[in-house]
């Protein structure tokens, strides 16, 4: 119910704002390019997709989805039939049985779970998402409400988006291709705001599901990541842009495919056939993918006409004038355009960072802010759409609104350290 309302707001703010646009300022070909508009039309002054193009993006995104999800599904089936997944289970167990009361002990979910969350940390999303479907069908088989979102089908999927990344590599990346002076330089505030969303997503579900944080299970392995993350910090931070690059390729892309060598000499090993199990799970995945063409169009046409609307601008308009009425600093008002298009779509996002660099210039405080906000969060609405989508959960009771305060906490705390880092 949630999701449909914000949808329906997101149509209904859309068409108004165009509306008064067309009919007060003049604006009359807002409607045409809302619904026929191309980015690459020269003649486009909005430079955005219309809505018939949005619906072209969203089905050759689940096309490009679908050799991706064949090729992780199929391995998760060779992994599961050789015992791998509940190997990983029985491993994490002791802390995700705190964080997941619902699933029974060794349950396959726990390990599909932990794939994604290793996958999202190293910054993977073609690897993350394939692994988090899947863990979204295990939670579904012990859902009892199959169109009701379960507790542990919130709690995972509120971490899940909280986005918990150790290297914003693709950030990093477009820094340096800007000729920032020191395209690393957001690389620690990036990592603080991840964690401080994934441990406050963490927190608000556990209380509204009413689960004790306070043991010892949960604060050991909290303080065992903390303590890799701050290793992590001091070995990167020695690491000029390149370094960095290449370290988190060598690791990222060197991890799945050893991922890969274990899943296949595990099955060989457990004399099943590989082969087999792997066309088993490949199919899956290209159901999986067909499935959630109409949740991902729906989503991205409602996105499409806030941004073709100029409802954003309107938004940080106002802010701006709020915050200098106030007489407060408002520098990170010129940020703030990526925090509230990222949770509505990552390649948009990347867009409004790319071009508030050229607007201010790659070291100024406003880049700098952008770019934490990039790398410090997941596409919250994308993924309510796509995990819930695939599973055909249409209540998803309190997981948007704990997912969006996860997501304000994360800017608050952006705007606090970019002004503790750059002010």
């Amino acid at each position: 119910m949630a999701l449909s309302r914000i949808w329906s707001a997101f149509i209904i703010v859309a068409i108004v704002v165009a509306s008064i646009k067309c009919f007060f300022f003049g604006q009359t070909d807002i409607f045409n390019w809302m619904v026929i508009g191309k980015a690459d039309d020269a003649a486009n002054p909005l430079k955005l997709d219309g809505i018939i193009q949005t619906c072209w993006v969203a089905v050759e995104l689940c096309l490009k989805l679908i050799g991706i999800l064949a090729l992780f599904m199929g391995l998760m089936s060779i992994a599961e039939r050789a015992g791998g997944i509940r190997l990983l289970s029985r491993i994490v167990g002791p802390f995700f049985s705190k964080l997941f009361p619902d699933i029974p002990k060794g349950h396959p979910s726990m390990g599909h779970m932990i794939m994604n969350f290793s996958a999202n940390l190293l910054g993977l999303d073609n690897a993350a998402t394939p692994f988090g479907l899947k863990a979204m069908e295990s939670l579904q088989e012990l859902n009892p409400s199959k169109d009701v979102a379960s507790n542990a089908q919130i709690m995972f999927l509120c971490l899940h988006a909280a986005g918990l990344n150790l290297i914003p590599v693709s950030v990093i990346a477009i820094r340096a291709s800007q000729n920032a002076s020191n395209p690393t330089d957001i690389f620690i505030p990036c990592l603080i705001v991840t964690f401080v969303g994934t441990i406050t997503a963490m927190m608000i579900v556990s209380f509204k599901q009413k689960i004790n944080l306070l043991q010892p299970v949960v604060i050991g392995w909290v303080l065992s990541i903390s303590f890799i993350i701050v290793l992590l910090v001091l070995y990167i931070t020695r690491l000029n842009a390149d370094g960095i690059k290449s370290f988190s390729g060598m690791l990222s892309n060197g991890l799945i495919l050893f991922v890969f060598l274990v899943i296949v000499l595990g099955g060989l090993y457990k004399k099943i056939d590989v082969f087999d199990a792997f066309i088993d799970g490949a199919k899956n995945g290209f159901d999986t993918a067909i499935r959630i063409v109409p949740y991902l169009v729906g989503m991205l046409v409602a996105i499409s006409l806030l941004r073709t609307s100029g409802t954003f601008d309107v938004v940080i308009g106002a802010i701006k004038a709020l915050f200098a009425s106030l007489g407060a600093d408002t520098r990170f008002v010129e940020g703030l355009p990526t925090a509230l298009i990222r949770p509505l779509s990552g390649g948009a996002a990347r867009g409004m960072m790319v071009s508030t660099m050229e607007t201010y210039g790659p070291d100024s405080f406003a880049s700098r802010l952008s770019g934490i906000f990039q790398g410090a969060s997941d596409t919250t609405f994308y993924v309510v759409a796509v995990y819930f989508g695939a599973v055909n959960i249409k209540n998803t009771r309190y997981a948007i609104g704990a997912m969006l305060l996860a997501d304000l906490v994360g800017v608050c705390t952006a705007i606090g350290l970019c002004y503790l880092f750059f002010g």
